[in-house]
């Protein structure tokens, strides 16, 4: 009996502790050459992204006409929906500009569009200045974090350990070997999985996530035993350690 009681404590702590290639982030980041990794990243404009435009000049009086209501300076203090403050991305990669009509933006970053404006208004403006924002470039985290939920991201730039970061990081039952970025592409959902434990992260594709990204972590096995769906098998080695050590000692 006394063996068994052992064999089944042995097993108790075994099953209780986590190692750590289960904990630790970026494991082999010694044999990564961060300063040859590409670290460049503008995203670029998609169907129903929403873009504030500013357009600005010496003489404001110049570029009025450029001026919608609900979209640039004019009516924006205590605005807070973005689809009133800016310009709609439709189904077909447009937007409706004043003056200069139907622009097509879909397709192309922050820059090509403001590149293709200064060139547009420069016919009526000499000195304008073009500023273009995502108004509405925001990520999701969901599953084994802290605080799971949607986070607008203010300057369009945001990594996977940043998201996770703005999440409250990983819960202790979070899998970091098997994290799960799902992302639109041409009207195509694409999903691909991420291990937090490998340096090759900051090589991937998903490196920076793109606006409207979901990231899932999923439970390890241990979250998915407290969770009630399985099992919990430390809890039955406990209830099974005391049940014995009670026999023990009355049977002494």
């Amino acid at each position: 009996m006394k063996y068994i009681f052992l064999v089944l404590v042995a097993m108790l702590l075994l099953a209780s502790c986590a190692t750590k290639k289960e904990i630790l982030y970026f494991q082999d980041i010694e044999s990564l050459h961060l300063e040859e990794t590409d670290q460049s990243f503008e995203p670029v404009i998609e169907n129903n992204d929403i873009l504030y435009i500013s357009i600005s000049s010496i003489d404001p009086d110049v570029v009025k006409p450029f001026l919608r209501d609900t979209g640039n300076e004019t009516n924006t203090v205590g605005n807070n929906n973005p689809s009133l403050r800016g310009y709609l991305v439709d189904a077909s990669g447009n937007i409706r500009f004043p003056v200069l009509g139907t622009l097509s933006v879909a397709g192309k970053t922050r820059g090509e569009i403001e590149e293709d404006l200064k060139a547009r208004l420069s016919q009526y403006v000499t000195d304008v200045v073009v500023d273009v924002r995502i108004l509405n470039f925001k990520v999701t985290v969901l599953g084994e974090v802290r605080n799971p939920g949607v986070f607008t991201i203010d300057d369009e730039r945001v990594t996977i350990p940043q998201a996770i970061g703005l999440a409250g990081d990983l819960t202790e039952d979070g899998k970091r070997e098997n994290v799960t970025v799902i992302r639109e592409v041409n009207g195509v959902q694409k999903v691909t999985r991420i291990d937090l434990t490998k340096s090759d992260l900051f090589n991937s594709d998903f490196y920076f996530l793109k606006q409207n990204d979901v990231v899932y972590v999923e439970p390890s096995l241990k979250g998915v035993k407290q969770s009630g769906f399985i099992p919990d098998v430390p809890a039955l080695l406990s209830l099974v350690t005391i049940v014995l050590s009670t026999v023990i000692i009355l049977t002494r």
